[in-house]
């Protein structure tokens, strides 16, 4: 009688390990532009990344954008809030939602964080080819969107 042997995890090889140390370490190379700068978290450049690029949005947009839990959302807001860097106002539908968008200050972070954003996404890729790194945002897009699929509940 043969028993099947169990699978044995290799870090190495396993991709959710992979695409999370790979993150941690393209995170922390364009965290350094935003932190040392500006003294922004990543959470908070998070934020300010989104509310930059989609203009206005509620908390809970900006949970679904990011992927973020509330939490840190709330408190990276409220942080932005306080060094006047975004505005919050009461939503006119919903009195309870709060909308919040970019102070003039927040707008020139921005601006000025974007670029060098873009610079270091473009250090981290320069050992991929043009046609790599489009490969790789296909994939990661299609790698997302089957994760969020099976987070779903099942019926």
């Amino acid at each position: 009688m043969s028993r099947a042997r169990p699978a044995t995890l290799t870090l190495d090889a396993f991709i959710p390990y992979r695409l999370s140390v790979a993150a941690n370490a393209v995170s922390q190379r364009v965290a350094r532009v935003y932190a040392e700068q500006y003294g922004l978290s990543t959470q908070e450049w998070r934020l300010i990344a989104v509310l930059g690029e989609d203009g206005e949005r509620t908390q809970l947009d900006l949970v679904k954008r990011t992927r973020m839990e509330k939490v840190p959302v709330s408190r990276a807001a409220r942080a932005l809030e306080d060094r006047g860097l975004v505005r919050r106002t009461q939503s006119e539908h919903d009195a309870r939602s709060r909308r919040l968008s970019l102070t003039p200050s927040g707008r020139r972070i921005y601006e000025r964080v974007a670029p060098a954003a873009l610079e270091a996404e473009a250090e981290v890729l320069a050992e991929l080819a043009p046609r790599e790194r489009a490969t790789l945002r296909t994939l990661l897009e299609r790698v997302e969107r089957s994760a969020i699929r099976a987070l779903r509940p099942t019926p």
